[in-house]
């Protein structure tokens, strides 16, 4: 994992400058929890980041993508509520399990 890091794309856009065009994300950062996978079930946990409680958000050249990522949450106690959306899931989770079981070429990259 160390030679990956992990953003969920909040926004894709272009613009040209000098008749250069410029494809582009805007992303929000996650960290990887320790540097090992959870010794229970081998996936990766990552955590969004913040900074003074806002997101770490940066834009990035859409060539720097590597690939998708399946993230499944990391649930605790609390029940959910009737009206979680699965558009609001990724924010309303603390921490995420970065599944390298989706499918093997992910596991072959990931892992």
């Amino acid at each position: 994992m160390s030679d990956f890091l992990i953003a969920r794309v909040l926004m894709f856009f272009s613009f040209t400058i000098n008749g250069e065009l410029h494809q582009c994300a805007l992303v929000h950062w996650f960290s990887v929890s320790g540097d090992q996978p959870d010794p229970d079930n081998g996936m990766w946990v990552v955590t969004p980041d913040y900074f003074g409680g806002a997101r770490n958000l940066s834009v990035i050249h859409v060539d720097t993508i590597f690939r998708a990522t399946h993230l499944l949450p990391i649930f605790d106690t609390t029940p959910l509520p009737r009206t979680l959306n699965y558009t609001a899931a990724l924010d309303s989770f603390q921490g995420f399990y970065l599944n390298t079981y989706i499918d093997y070429h992910t596991y072959e990259i990931l892992a």
